[in-house]
């Protein structure tokens, strides 16, 4: 068996002295895993980091076993973002979340193509509404995406402000009344009305983040929602 395609690394851990299992999202063959011989040296390892993009080919025997890769270096992404204290954390929430959200070997096009462009962005302009709406089409592409387009209980387009926590669909003032304190609030910056300054992006990570939580970690088997999303939401809270 083999195939040949570029990928996103996702993560990479020591295999045997020399070696790591790298885990990759390409567009065709979704979340892979393979064996990168010498992937643990001083070469290969710094090519191996989140977010890099690679040139890999895979080779097994039968395509049950775990193969292994061939890699070529395209792009390193982490090194650009070194000094920025909100960019470098928010790729490394994509990638753990990638590696949590996705069964394996489960072609994820319209998501890998989202996440390329997301981590492109990272650092650039209004990077912060590219990553929130990352969060929304990931909760979209695994079966629990939000209704942000009309009110639930009036209809409307305008005037959205809310999101209900129990069925992720939008709510108007209007339509919220004495129930407001109860939703979930819902950035303007995710209806198109300017840009996601840090506290408004801290209102959006922390809408999505409660879908995550009730949602997607309990149909995973009630894993915990990666480390590196909290470590990122805490350098948000405190660039507020």
């Amino acid at each position: 068996m083999e195939w040949r395609e570029q990928g996103i690394v996702l993560s990479a851990r020591r295999h045997g002295e020399s070696s790591c299992i790298v885990e990759l999202f390409t567009e065709e063959h979704g979340r892979h895993l393979g064996v990168v011989r010498g992937g643990a040296g001083r070469r290969m390892a710094p090519l191996l980091q989140p977010g890099a993009q690679l040139d890999a080919t895979w080779r097994a025997r039968l395509e049950a076993h775990i193969g292994s890769y061939t890699i070529e270096p395209v792009r390193q992404r982490a090194p650009s973002l070194m000094g920025d204290r909100l960019a470098l954390p928010a790729l490394s929430s994509l990638c753990a979340l990638l590696s949590f959200a996705l069964a394996e070997r489960d072609p994820q096009p319209p998501l890998y193509r989202t996440s390329f462009a997301t981590l492109d962005a990272l650092g650039r302009g209004d990077w912060l509404v590219a990553y929130l709406r990352w969060e929304l089409v990931l909760l979209e592409q695994t079966g629990f995406g939000l209704d942000l387009a009309r009110c639930a209980v009036t209809g409307a387009r305008e005037g959205l402000a809310f999101v209900s926590p129990r069925t992720g669909r939008a709510v108007s003032r209007e339509g919220a009344g004495a129930w407001a304190g109860r939703l979930l609030p819902l950035p303007e910056c995710l209806l198109g009305q300017g840009p996601a300054t840090p506290s408004e992006a801290l209102l959006g990570l922390r809408m999505t983040g409660h879908f995550l939580q009730r949602r997607l970690a309990p149909a995973l088997g009630e894993r915990p929602v990666p480390g590196a999303r909290a470590r990122f939401v805490e350098a948000l809270a405190r660039a507020v």
